[in-house]
């Protein structure tokens, strides 16, 4: 059997995304490795490849003749998937389709009474990699659809869900298969190569805006560390990546496997070694001992969920009470070098014009590096939905292109979804500026972040100067959304 693996061209329409970070995807990959041996599996990640889609599909697709094509989509991703799967079967009718993911997962049952579900043969629900397996060995004969947990296939035209599988047990997969890209070249941080890799799964946390216990439950399930020494020796020697990022939802949740793991890292003596990682601020306020291990091990970089310096606005998200811990998190981090990107959240019910410029403030004045902001985002089945669905705060509730954390699909008691959009971008301009990179990043990056302080800022500046003498603030800000807008807008997979 040949099988190929795509996921989405769509991006978060960061300002800098495009030169700043490209990412591989980790979840094609490990769901390719662990496909039996015998069948032939390559892999296309189409965030290297974001125009022209519809040409290059098309090659690929008559080269290869694949058998089974698995399509990964998270919501925002889903209308752009739709369509693919639609050319697909345009040029190979025969050629079976899958998809999976975040969205497959949440909502199959609406996905399997759409008229979409016309493109679509199979779904599958949860961790994709033993379901996957099985039903590439179904479609060879030597499976039954009807036996995969989790699989949802068609009977007559209709959908049908068998039940899901439990959570799988890590120590039985296989590593993922980063040599079968067809797409190899440009994975990025700030022009430096970067490969993913992957040491645990789950949360525990109760954020209600996240969907990721319909994923895995509220569990934490971590890989022997002797398989995480052998991903990163692949990713270290035959990829010849410097750096990796980690992309587990929450890996400090056992410091003391953390730990464990670090001193692993540290007795492979790997050189060089940058380690980017996200982790919630209670680990890394109240365990200085595992940042300072981490620290030692290459972790460079760190994502804390701030979130917000409202206290109404945490306890309304899930968080409880974070501020503290916020503040101890990043002067630990601070304290053995590690720079801190602060995750940040607008658009809750009580938020204003005040709130915003408020919330802004309060994380210049906590010291993180660098900030990632997003609006609040009704994701699928969230309880965050369900209370601003009964509250009546939902905007948007259909159009899920614009369901990736950047676009206002929510309005508050005080701003509706335009104003907040426009605050959210605004607020950021006025009180936190230009991003100025910290020491410790200037020391590991002295040429990229001498080319933006001194060539790519000041033309910027020249630049947005003018954009402001002619338009104005409204003027600058309705030029980005049209910008925002077109990164995402494929033209040749119009009319799929």
């Amino acid at each position: 059997m040949k099988v190929i693996l795509i996921s989405m061209p769509d991006v978060v329409p960061v300002i800098i995304h495009e030169t700043a970070v490209h990412f591989p995807n980790h979840g094609i990959a490990s769901v390719g490795g662990n496909i039996d041996p015998e069948h032939d599996v390559y892999l296309i990640d189409l965030i290297r490849k974001r125009r022209s889609i519809k040409k290059y599909l098309t090659r690929q697709i008559n080269r290869i003749k694949p058998d089974l094509i698995g399509l990964s989509a998270m919501a925002w991703q889903y209308d752009t998937c739709v369509k693919i799967a639609h050319l697909i079967k345009e040029l190979r009718p025969e050629v079976r389709i899958v998809i999976g993911g975040y969205h497959a997962t949440l909502m199959h049952e609406e996905i399997a009474g759409a008229e979409e579900s016309l493109w679509i043969d199979f779904m599958i629900r949860g961790e994709g990699e033993e379901a996957c397996r099985r039903l590439v060995n179904a479609l060879d004969g030597r499976d039954d659809f009807a036996d995969i947990a989790s699989l949802s296939y068609k009977v007559d035209g209709k959908f049908v869900h068998n039940p899901r599988g439990g959570n799988l047990d890590l120590a039985t997969l296989k590593p993922p298969i980063r040599d079968k890209r067809r797409l190899t070249w440009g994975y990025h941080i700030m022009y430096s190569k970067i490969e993913v890799l992957e040491t645990s799964r789950g949360c525990t946390r109760s954020c209600n805006f996240c969907s990721m216990k319909h994923m895995y439950g509220r569990t934490f399930r971590t890989f022997p560390i002797s398989r995480v020494l052998a991903d990163l020796d692949d990713i270290y020697y035959n990829c010849k990546s410097r750096w990796a990022f980690i992309c587990d939802d929450n890996m400090v949740l056992n410091p003391r496997r953390v730990m464990e793991l670090c001193d692993a890292i540290i007795a492979r003596n790997y050189k060089n070694l940058t380690l980017v990682v996200q982790a919630d601020c209670i680990s890394m306020a109240t365990h200085e001992d595992m940042v300072k291990k981490m620290a030692e091990a290459g972790f460079k970089s760190v994502f804390l969920g701030i979130e917000n310096g409202s206290k109404k606005n945490l306890n309304a998200a899930g968080k409880g009470d974070i501020v503290a811990a916020s503040k101890k998190a990043i002067e630990n981090c601070h304290k053995y070098g590690m720079m801190v990107i602060g995750g940040l959240i607008f658009g809750f019910p009580e938020d204003d014009e005040d709130s915003i410029r408020e919330n802004y403030a309060f994380f210049k004045s906590i010291g993180a590096d660098a900030a990632y902001c997003q609006i609040l985002t009704p994701y699928p089945k969230t309880g965050m939905r369900e209370q601003l669905l009964k509250d009546g705060f939902i905007a948007n509730t259909d159009d899920l292109k614009k369901y990736n954390g950047l676009w206002a699909n929510v309005r508050t008691k005080y701003l509706d979804a335009d104003e907040l959009q426009y605050q959210f971008w605004y607020q950021r301009q006025v009180v936190l500026g230009w991003w100025n990179p910290p020491t410790p990043v200037r020391e590991r990056g002295r040429i990229w972040t001498g080319i933006w302080r001194f060539l790519f800022k000041p033309y910027l500046k020249l630049h947005y100067r003018r954009i402001m003498k002619k338009y104005g603030w409204r003027g600058r800000y309705q030029r980005e959304v049209a910008r925002w807008a077109r990164m995402n807008h494929f033209k040749d997979l119009e009319g799929y």
